[in-house]
């Protein structure tokens, strides 16, 4: 049966980082490093053991972690192909060994999925850029099965079929996909309903998470609590259901103080309908 978790942003005060999964009642997550975490400093064995010591204390368990990457990002559809992931060349060299340090503190965590936003994948696979991003995610896949994960790919910046031709160019071996539903929709790239019809089998992990499509050509579309976007979450976890999804729900609202605990809280109890 699917489980329903949220996402916790990992900090160097570990039980705070923590603190919001009492709040909603929930003992599932996403472990989310950022950028400072994914710095030559970030990723510590005392750091890991105090992870362990509050997942076993308070009885959490992490699906998947989130690999951040330090450099410039830019969320957009300007600047965003030119700073996100591993596609503009100029940050790819050492993102690819801040993929590895993660994936060494996940298997210190006893974590078997990690997942990251690889960036604006070259939509046309002549793009003399798409043979050197394909080289960096085989570097890093590498690295990740030797670990015993698999590498997930964070759904949004490409379309699905950019995306299931990217997983056929490596493999598909040790790779999957974290869904999220809103992000297909923020960056305009499919409805997430279909998008199961295109990669529905390498789905690993799930963001719940809601939002509308772009209005214009430069910003993405705006995220909104979950049941108030545009993701038709009933079509959504039926379709999960009827390729034999049975895995996470990992709540992501991004947002932060008691208007987001309110928001995952009413995430909880529509996905607990739903499920």
């Amino acid at each position: 049966m699917m489980t329903i978790g949220t996402m916790v942003m990992l900090s160097n005060d570990v039980e705070k980082s923590f603190e919001q999964l009492k709040t909603v009642g929930l003992s599932h997550c996403q472990l989310m490093g950022n950028e400072i975490m994914a710095g030559p400093d970030g990723y510590t064995d005392e750091l890991a053991e105090r992870i362990l010591a509050v997942c076993k204390r308070e009885g959490v368990t992490i699906t998947t972690y989130w690999a951040g990457w330090t450099g410039p990002m830019v969320w957009d559809f300007i600047e965003g192909p030119l700073t996100l992931g591993f596609v503009p060349v100029e940050y790819r060299h050492y993102r690819i060994g801040e993929m590895k340090r993660a994936s060494d503190f996940a298997k210190k965590l006893g974590i078997t999925q990690m997942a990251t936003h690889a960036g604006f994948l070259p939509e046309n696979p002549s793009d003399p850029n798409y043979p050197g991003v394909i080289a960096a995610l085989r570097n890093i896949l590498w690295h990740v099965k030797d670990n015993g994960q698999k590498f997930l790919f964070e759904t949004g910046q490409e379309t699905p079929v950019t995306l299931r031709r990217a997983i056929e160019d490596l493999g598909k071996e040790g790779l999957g996909i974290n869904l999220d539903p809103a992000n297909l929709l923020l960056y305009g790239k499919a409805n997430p309903v279909d998008a199961l019809d295109v990669f529905g089998e390498f789905v690993c992990d799930v963001h719940a998470k809601d939002g509308e499509y772009p209005t214009n050509g430069r910003q993405l579309g705006e995220e909104k609590p979950l049941g108030q976007g545009s993701v038709n979450f009933p079509a959504l976890i039926a379709k999960l259901k009827s390729i034999g999804y049975d895995g996470p729900l990992t709540i992501e609202r991004e947002i932060s103080g008691e208007e987001q605990d309110r928001d995952i809280l009413s995430a909880i109890e529509i996905l607990k309908e739903l499920i």
